[in-house]
């Protein structure tokens, strides 16, 4: 997992929970920001999200779950 990669997985959920998405763990923290909620949560493995990496020739890509990077 690139550092690009994870400053995008933290972005997108981060979003996500803001916008009311369920949280899928009991925060450690009670009152707590969306970042720091999304970092614990792909921290702890819960997220199931997809990278999606394109291969050098520019047209064809892999989808890679986010469990086998962390």
């Amino acid at each position: 997992l690139t550092r690009f990669e994870k400053a995008r997985i933290v972005g997108a959920r981060a979003l996500q929970i803001a916008m009311g998405a369920p949280i899928l763990i009991k925060p450690s923290k009670a009152p707590s920001n969306p970042i720091d909620i999304a970092l614990e949560e792909l921290e702890i493995g819960v997220l199931p999200m997809t990278i999606r990496r394109t291969l050098p020739d520019g047209v064809t890509y892999q989808d890679i779950p986010l469990k086998w990077l962390l």
